[in-house]
């Protein structure tokens, strides 16, 4: 979000060098244009980051220079320096000449509303990712739970879905999100557990200035950004007692106070928790407040194990293979009969969550038209046995599945192993570049790079 290219545009050949002079005290790069053909030209080349225009520069046929560059570029800072912005216009006015510090202070507010724009932006787009993921349900435990969401979806009560890590929690309430009368709102995550409790305060709550040592604007938390739609806040039994009553009150009172601040924050939030610990059991243990959890235990929804429902496993197997089947990937293969039964009797202890990166890898690894048990890299003993690097029921060498998963990466090429990761990696994350950064070891540039470069040499669409 930082501007480094500022474009100068000023008829007057001594206002220029003056303004060029200050930008560049700045530590700016530094255009420049006498008229509006020169700033159009540098526009097409080498696009800025920012206009600062000179009182004495107009656009085409004398229209307000301001004018003719959000004509064309409507999201581009212009600043203006000695001269009122157009009628209706949001452009930053400097007096004429503007000092170097006067400058800076705008190219950082300018930067900030930048960043916040398009963190909220990206925080509002979540949901896209996975808009599209269905809830799968072929079970009769899932039927009623999906009837269930159905029903809750239209109030505004605040909603506990509880069940083991990976059954599909959030998916659930993405769903009950998109059922609800909010779904045009924003969407909004936040997971609970944190390293810092006064980091997650701050992303919870916001803060009016910036932590100690960082000179730093307000900033709206996630529950002003929720405001109008849905907040979701996902292990709720990883909170920290220090924040416990504070989320107590904002949910009673429908309002809190910014970190550092002392004007109450009113918002219009629905609110979904997600747990897969045992809440009562926390509450019995001291670890959660009992009047946090009846005020959260309004709405209840419980997803069953993956292992408790098998009809489901069939039918979410033949959607992630079609997932992740499109995604630069072989042709999509089907299931023989014999995976099929493999699957059915996995007990599955990372749920839908084991079994999408089980069919993931699968795919990625399928050397034919048909996915075999070998492909899906299981082994022949229960997953406690593989963790311990037990034998198998035969007797043979202890399974370890890095092992076996090197054998199916055996003679291919690397170049193929990368790009299927991350593309898989990639959609599994949501399209969020930076968390299938993170679980890949790579930054979102890095990501940003390689599919830029894979879609000019068309390996991807």
């Amino acid at each position: 979000m930082t501007l480094r290219r500022i474009l100068i545009i000023d008829s007057d050949a001594s206002s220029r060098a003056t303004l060029a002079q200050a930008v560049t005290a700045t530590g700016r790069e530094v255009q420049a244009a006498c008229d509006w053909e020169g700033a159009r030209q540098c526009l097409r080349d080498a696009p800025p980051d920012a206009v600062l225009a000179g009182g004495r520069s107009v656009g085409p046929e004398q229209t307000p220079l301001e004018e003719a560059v959000r004509q064309e570029h409507p999201d581009l800072p212009v600043i203006l320096v000695g001269v009122a912005g157009a009628e209706g216009a949001t452009s930053e006015v400097l007096a004429d000449p503007p000092s170097a510090a006067a400058l800076e202070r705008v190219f950082a507010r300018i930067e900030e509303n930048r960043r916040l724009k398009a963190e909220n932006a990206y925080l509002r787009a979540e949901v896209v990712g996975d808009a599209g993921t269905p809830m799968i349900a072929k079970s009769t435990q899932m039927l009623e739970c999906l009837r269930t969401a159905t029903r809750i979806a239209r109030s505004s009560g605040t909603i506990l879905v509880t069940g083991e890590r990976g059954t599909g929690k959030e998916r659930l309430a993405r769903t009950i999100h998109q059922l609800s009368p909010r779904r045009q709102g924003p969407y909004i995550r936040v997971r609970c557990g944190a390293e810092s409790v006064a980091r997650l305060e701050r992303e919870l709550f916001g803060y009016e200035h910036g932590p100690a040592g960082e000179a730093r604007d307000a900033r709206s938390g996630r529950f002003e950004l929720a405001d109008g739609g849905t907040l979701v806040l996902n292990e709720i039994g990883e909170l920290p007692g220090e924040l416990q009553g504070r989320l107590l009150r904002a949910l009673e009172e429908r309002e809190f106070t910014r970190v550092g601040g002392t004007s109450p924050v009113k918002v219009d939030v629905r609110v979904i928790v997600t747990t897969s610990r045992n809440l009562p059991q926390e509450v019995a243990a001291g670890r959660f407040r009992e009047d946090l959890y009846y005020r959260l235990h309004i709405l209840p929804l419980a997803i069953a194990p993956l292992r408790a429902r098998p009809e489901d496993i069939g039918p979410l197997a033949e959607h992630f293979i079609e997932r992740y089947a499109c995604l630069g990937g072989p042709a999509q293969p089907a299931l023989c009969e014999a995976a099929r039964e493999r699957l059915a009797q996995w007990p599955w202890p990372g749920n839908v969550s084991e079994l999408e990166n089980v069919v993931q890898r699968a795919v990625v690894l399928a050397r034919g038209e048909t996915l075999s048990v070998d492909d899906l890299c299981l082994g022949s003993a229960a997953p406690a046995a593989v963790e311990h690097g037990q034998a198998d029921a035969s007797g043979g060498e202890p399974l370890h599945p890095e092992r076996e998963l090197g054998r199916r990466l055996a003679n291919r090429r690397m170049a193929d192993i990368e790009r299927y990761a991350i593309l898989a990696t990639l959609e599994s994350a949501g399209g969020n570049k930076t968390e299938a950064g993170r679980r890949l070891g790579l930054t979102a540039r890095t990501l940003s790079n390689k599919l830029k470069l894979w879609k000019s040499t068309g390996l991807v669409a």
